[in-house]
């Protein structure tokens, strides 16, 4: 495998972070390190935006650090990028300098347009939000990109941020003060309202960065959320306005013991909140999205998506994610393409005797699940069900939801009635009986055809369902090959399809009339 790496040197405003991915053969990107550390430039900006010497001095010793770090990563290439802080600088060509000369890095500043875009490409990339706005605060700049059928329209980069709103309306007051947030939502607010196309477009607002990630994870602990991960993860409106509320009803010390909250964001997290909360009521829209991939993803996938054409495509996230999963885990080729034919026919078998109603939603769930079936094999075999529930419901998968997320896991997990109901008890609020039957149904006729193509050399040729006089079924299923491990499997595991019948079933076994020798496998 060609184990490519590439570092990101990161100077925002309010952090500074070094990532060092590493790409592998398939194009699938892996952080192998991040680290970082509340640096805060911007509060070293005076009154006419000059950075004092002790904020340049903060700078240059953490990039020191942070590059010989990078070094022994051994990576091909260290992009370094400055954003609003050395943007917003007067003295920035001094800084740059100062940076060559000290640390021999070459610090790039970001212009505002390419750190919005940046961001939201790694967005419409990586989510299944089709129409959206994004948002990215940092801590000294706010980006706000607006896209319709995963193209951008408008985007527009305010100049505040986090900490400079917090040290404009907060500073010598309490974190919570009712007065200071009252004016800085109405400030927000005005901003805001300056962008026409913003007001009433009443789309999904997804939130990039930190902030927001902060946000959804102690709303995450607060409900006892049932599976981790945050990418893709979707707060109502009422759900960060709650969220709020508890930042503004905690003391700085109450706030210390609250799950998912960085202990270098407890002073700057309502001001934060303040811009998503007035953004989600100007943009009149009901639903919060929240993306663990923002700018430094941004710039790789985009440097991928150059070097190797498509590897990131905007409308075929789901099946490039299942193709790099398929491909991590080692999946047998010929295995999956055997589940995925049979399901398919089972299912067209099923549908033609109304039994099953199945939208293309869930037949492409279907595929997938045939896929990835029992992937946690690669771990253990003898708890493959288990893992592979675990991995992919557990797993921040590009392009799926929380809720498709644990979809796609019950159905690539399926071994009986039993581990399903134990796999959906904690999310059994997210589904209605109706789905969770066809999910349990649709699990049960790929465990089917993983049992009708047992030992992955015998090739079903035909198969065809029909009633019998006796109100039952019979499946005649036509092989290449000897199909003695299939007809003991299939037998075996009938029960899964009767509960999909409803009936009793029969299967006969036919050898093809000219059959041919098998290719070896």
């Amino acid at each position: 495998m060609s184990r490519e790496r590439f570092g990101l040197l990161d100077v925002g405003s309010n952090t500074i972070r070094l990532v060092i991915f590493e790409k592998d053969d398939y194009q699938g990107i892996t952080e192998l390190q991040n680290i970082k550390t509340p640096a805060r430039l911007v509060q070293y900006l005076d009154s006419e935006n000059k950075m004092s010497e002790d904020g340049i001095k903060v700078l240059i010793k953490v990039l020191k650090s942070f590059t010989d770090i990078a070094e022994r990563y051994n990576i091909e290439d260290l992009i370094s990028i400055a954003t609003a802080a050395i943007r917003q600088s007067t003295n920035k060509e001094a800084i740059i300098d100062r940076v060559k000369e000290e640390v021999d890095l070459d610090l790039g500043i970001l212009p505002e347009e390419k750190e919005a875009y940046y961001g939201n490409y790694a967005v419409r990339h990586t989510m299944d939000v089709i129409d959206g706005v994004s948002v990215d605060i940092g801590g000294g700049s706010t980006e706000v990109t607006y896209f319709k059928n995963k193209e951008v329209k408008e985007m527009h980069s305010f100049p505040f941020g986090t900490v400079s709103l917090q040290k404009d309306f907060f500073d010598g007051k309490d974190h919570n003060d009712e007065k200071a947030i009252k004016k800085a939502r109405k400030w927000v607010n005005e901003q805001l309202k300056t962008l026409d196309w913003l007001e009433g477009l009443e789309v999904t607002l997804v939130g990039i960065g930190g902030s927001a990630r902060n946000y959804a994870e102690v709303y995450q602990r607060q409900n006892d959320y049932p599976i981790a991960g945050i990418h893709q993860y979707y707060m109502s409106r009422n759900d960060l306005y709650e969220t709020f509320e508890l930042f503004e009803e905690s003391s700085m010390d109450d706030m210390a013991d609250l799950d998912g909250l960085s202990e270098d964001r407890r002073d700057i997290i309502i001001p934060a909140g303040i811009v998503f909360s007035e953004l989600l009521e100007v943009m009149d829209s009901e639903t919060f999205a929240i993306s663990n991939r923002g700018l430094r993803e941004g710039i790789i996938l985009e440097k991928l998506n150059q070097r190797y054409e498509d590897s990131y495509d905007l409308f075929g996230i789901k099946r490039q994610t299942v193709q790099r999963m398929f491909k991590q885990y080692d999946i047998r080729p010929i295995s999956a393409h055997q589940r995925i034919i049979l399901a398919d026919r089972l299912i067209e078998l099923i549908k033609e005797k109304g039994i099953l109603e199945v939208a293309d939603e869930h037949l492409y769930l279907l595929h997938y699940g045939a896929t990835l079936y029992y992937l946690g094999s690669y771990i253990e075999d003898d708890s493959k069900s288990q893992h592979t529930f675990y991995i992919i419901s557990n797993t921040n998968l590009h392009g799926f939801n929380h809720r498709d997320r644990v979809r796609l896991a019950l159905l690539a997990s399926y071994k009986n009635r039993s581990l399903f109901k134990q796999y959906t008890s904690d999310v059994k609020d997210w589904y209605d009986e109706k789905e969770l039957d066809l999910l349990l149904y649709m699990g049960s006729i790929i465990k089917f055809a993983e049992a009708l193509s047992d030992s992955h050399v015998n090739f079903v040729q035909e198969m065809d369902l029909k009633e019998t006089d006796d109100d039952g079924y019979v499946l005649q299923v036509t092989y290449s090959g000897d199909a003695i491990a299939e007809e003991y499997r299939a037998n075996r595991h009938k029960n899964h399809i009767e509960r999909v019948l409803g009936k009793p079933l029969e299967i006969t076994f036919n050898k093809e009339i000219n059959d041919s020798p098998q290719t070896e496998v």
